[in-house]
């Protein structure tokens, strides 16, 4: 029986042509600088972002974590909406690496707006910490991968720029928000100081995310990411792969929202399933309170199919499609999940 993988698109097989490419990858000692196949991925991925440098790093988490360190000074404040992936999911990092106070803001769909914001930054006083940046979420993960609306990014963006903040965005789903938005990822970045990105989830890549800002930043980063323990050497072996995850599978990521969308309304068209997210990108937050039994019990029979899925709360379930989850894949699981409800 095949087992259909919907718990994260983290979980995709590098394809054979990443594989060839890895194979053959030139590779030096990057902690020197000396991996002409990582430098020449952080280069490209600086011109796709519009900013100055990049830098790769092992993960997404480290990526968020080194910008973190490398925007501000331990005791100050960091500005986030309240249900950010740096926040919930990075093992809190921002507070016991970086040294950071987290001001959380209640969001819509991941964003809040300039007149919250305005109302939380608090006057500078001997008591406050000093609030020095605003990250923001694009795709926004806990809200079911929403993409942010540009407009009112660039409104919060200049807001948080005239109060003297300096900007990071954590854009591990960029390009689907890319994608499902039809605006270039070098438009969604633009507002923001900062940008990190990972090849590892839709795109396909084994390992391996960017960190892009300016020279004197990616300067900072890259120190930062030695403190973390993430100056790899020849690590070229891994970049090697970012350059398909780029230019080929970032231009599939279509496909995905399809079959999310596709998945949504067959599961939604069971009696007792609710999709509690509009589907955007490739990501379906699915409630079974209504059928009176726990998103567990779900993913059990789920699993006796092979059918996989993370069960995020008692009666919630996270779905996540990627480039190996087929048209027929979809059906099957709409089939079996009706099949299952049946039987009860």
């Amino acid at each position: 029986m095949r087992t259909i993988d919907l718990r994260s698109d983290t979980v995709t097989q590098p394809t054979q042509r990443m594989r060839e490419l890895i194979s053959q990858a030139v590779v030096g000692d990057d902690v020197y600088q000396e991996d002409p196949t990582a430098s020449k991925l952080e280069a490209y991925a600086a011109e796709l972002m519009g900013k100055e440098a990049a830098l790769f790093v092992p993960s997404g988490t480290m990526g968020n974590l080194a910008a973190l360190m490398s925007h501000t000074q331990p005791g100050e404040e960091v500005v986030l909406e309240a249900d950010a992936h740096i926040y919930r999911y990075e093992v809190g990092g921002i507070c016991r690496i970086a040294g950071l106070v987290p001001l959380l803001l209640p969001g819509q769909g991941g964003l809040f707006t300039v007149e919250q914001l305005k109302k939380a930054l608090r006057p500078r006083n001997i008591h406050y910490p000093k609030t020095t940046l605003l990250c923001l979420e694009n795709t926004h993960n806990n809200s079911g991968g929403q993409v942010l609306p540009q407009e009112q990014v660039v409104e919060v963006a200049q807001a948080a720029k005239d109060a003297g903040l300096k900007l990071h965005l954590d854009g591990a789903r960029i390009f689907n928000a890319a994608v499902a938005s039809g605006t270039d990822v070098k438009t969604l970045a633009e507002p923001f100081d900062s940008v990190m990105f990972c090849l590892s989830k839709g795109l396909a890549a084994p390992v391996g995310s960017l960190l892009a800002g300016s020279a004197d930043f990616i300067a900072r980063a890259r120190k930062n990411r030695k403190i973390l323990g993430g100056g790899m050497r020849q690590a070229g072996i891994l970049a090697a792969a970012g350059f398909e995850s780029l230019k080929v599978m970032a231009k599939r990521l279509e496909e995905d929202h399809r079959r999310a969308k596709r998945l949504a309304e067959g599961l939604g068209s069971i009696p007792g399933l609710r999709v509690a997210n509009p589907v955007q990108t490739n990501i379906v937050m699915l409630e079974t309170a209504e059928a009176g039994i726990t998103a567990g019990e779900l993913a059990a029979a789920w699993s006796d199919a092979g059918i996989l899925a993370v069960a995020r709360s008692e009666y919630g379930l996270r779905l996540v499609t990627h480039y190996q989850i087929s048209d027929a894949d979809v059906d099957y699981v709409v089939s079996a999940t009706r099949s299952y409800f049946n039987s009860l």
